[in-house]
């Protein structure tokens, strides 16, 4: 039997009703479950600059222990607030950072603290966030107390190719960058750069590297994410150019 218009229209509306009403009660329901897999998914990918853990209860227990955090603006003041409250460095969403001015963004910064003693700075770790072949490309970077070698990087990516330019969120590539310089011998900022081209991968990228503090071994088959990581490192690190001047400093 065919229906009349206005039941089309009526029922049309119900279901819309009821199926826009239920999708957003179930999005409200997840939504604790997944800020709270963001969350451990940042404190991984801060830890995993500076250290080797996987354990979940780990991971949690060493963030609240060891990692104190602050955020910055890009003349190495510390920011508390804003006009929209207070300023928690573990909430900034660097992804929406990145869309603004840089001498408008918030800088993150998380101290890795000494585990005898809690006082002592360890490492400083600051995010990155750039653009690499295909889509975006983020990450944490570590330096030692010295504001100048690299403890450690953790990258990631949204849709490198597989084997090739998304090998940047593996071990092999991120261990590459393990004590290099960001500075030269005149103190100069200069980065740590991926070069063009892979020198045999494994052991030979590393040693084939050692007398270049500011190198690592490129991505064979992959340069422009390469040149995307660069990029990435080289402008993120000197807007922290500022803040490295203050701890040097004033030792804060």
């Amino acid at each position: 039997m065919q229906q009349s218009n206005r039941y089309i229209i009526i029922f049309t509306l119900i279901m819309t009703i009821v199926v826009g009403g239920s999708l957003a009660l179930v999005s409200q329901l997840l939504a604790p479950a997944q800020k709270k897999s963001i969350e451990f998914d940042t404190k991984s990918q801060i830890l995993k600059a500076v250290m080797d853990i996987s354990d979940v209860d780990d991971i949690l227990s060493t963030y609240d222990s060891r990692i104190e955090s602050l955020v910055v603006n890009v003349n190495g003041e510390e920011v508390t607030s804003t006009d929209k409250g207070p300023v928690v460095a573990e909430n900034i969403d660097v992804a929406r950072e990145y869309k603004k001015d840089y001498k408008d963004r918030l800088y993150p910064v998380f101290k890795f603290m000494n585990k005898e003693n809690p006082n002592q700075v360890e490492a400083y770790i600051m995010p990155v966030y750039g653009a690499g072949l295909w889509d975006k490309i983020w990450g944490f970077v570590a330096l030692k107390s010295d504001l100048e070698t690299v403890a450690g990087v953790s990258f990631a990516h949204k849709a490198e190719t597989p084997g090739l330019g998304a090998r940047i969120s593996s071990d092999e590539i991120q261990s590459r960058y393990q004590g290099k310089k960001i500075y030269n011998e005149s103190d100069r900022f200069v980065s740590v750069t991926m070069v063009k081209g892979e020198s045999g991968g494994g052991d030979a990228s590393i040693s084939n590297f050692d007398d270049k503090p500011h190198q690592v071994d490129g991505l064979s088959g992959a340069t422009m994410t390469a040149n995307g990581v660069n990029e990435m490192l080289k402008k993120y690190l000197d807007y922290y150019q500022k803040y490295f001047e203050r701890v040097k400093s004033q030792g804060v």
